[in-house]
């Protein structure tokens, strides 16, 4: 009978410690698949908007709550660059200060790797990219996009001496070109089969063809306009090419709620006047889209 007893407490125990083993099992997988309910600790107030927890609030809440929109840029005048006290200037940054405070927050301007600008709208880094930002098939099917504000195309930059040798995309076959990487002159350059080292932005494509690493530069025309000729500090050369043309949108992650708010912001700056003298203060007037 004692021996009975002793395998009957015996098979207890062992049921008792495979029910424990598969409770803790259970609890490790719900975790790790991200169907833990527990509460998630408050969000450092010195992280972005982008960073709020997923789900819990609409990106214009989030703005909102953290009071600041943060917007991926790159160093490209005359929509985005520093004054001498190291402010960022230009017509997008002016816009986006002013759509900032239609939110009722602050801009706050983020440089980023201009191929990545995809991965940081989508990781939380930012909340838009709005730095003329071509509408390429590749960003209007990763973000959802602001209607077009502005024309635009990809130009060749030379030395002046040598632009009327190059009038065609034929004639720029053996040039070795610098670009921007992730840019629409990547994927004009690409297109046209020619050879191209990428760099980091459009201000160093030109100095790569300044310092002689490049024998040409393909960027902006609205960039070429104001930052080669004379009385730049590229005056020794000239626009050559346009290879194509298209048009300037901003970014916002899928499905925000923040391309609503653009629309109806756009749309009461063009009707004010504000748009306008806004383009005209950085001559980009006439590449401005208007209703």
């Amino acid at each position: 009978m004692k021996k009975l007893i002793a395998i009957l407490l015996c098979l207890a125990m062992v049921f008792a410690f495979a029910a424990c083993g598969g409770k803790s099992g259970g609890d490790d997988t719900t975790a790790a698949s991200g169907d833990d309910t527990t509460a998630a600790p408050a969000e450092d107030a010195s992280e972005t908007s982008a960073a709020v927890e997923e789900g819990s609030v609409k990106d214009v809440d989030a703005v909102k709550k953290v009071g600041k929109l943060v917007v991926g840029i790159t160093d490209f005048a005359p929509m985005d660059y520093k004054d001498k006290e190291g402010n960022w200037i230009g017509f997008d940054a002016d816009m986006a200060n002013a759509f900032a405070e239609y939110l009722g927050v602050k801009a706050e301007f983020v440089e980023i790797n201009w191929d990545n600008k995809v991965f940081e709208l989508n990781d939380k880094k930012i909340d838009c990219v709005w730095n003329g930002m071509t509408l390429t098939p590749e960003v209007t099917s990763s973000m959802s996009c602001s209607d077009p504000y502005m024309n635009n195309a990809q130009v060749v930059v030379v030395a002046a001496a040598d632009a009327d040798k190059y009038k065609t995309a034929e004639d720029c076959k053996d040039l070795a070109f610098a670009v921007e990487n992730g840019s629409a002159g990547k994927a004009v350059a690409e297109e046209n089969g020619f050879k191209f080292t990428e760099v980091a932005d459009q201000a160093t494509a030109l100095m790569e063809v300044k310092n002689g690493k490049a024998d040409a530069a393909i960027i902006d025309s609205l960039m070429a306009g104001a930052m080669v000729g004379e009385g730049t500090d590229y005056a020794d050369y000239a626009t050559s090419v346009k290879l194509n043309s298209e048009e300037y949108g901003v970014g916002f992650r899928q499905g925000s709620d923040l391309v609503s708010e653009f629309a109806s912001f756009f749309a009461q700056a063009e009707e004010a006047g504000s748009l306008m003298k806004c383009a005209e203060e950085y001559g980009v007037q006439e590449a401005l889209i208007t209703k």
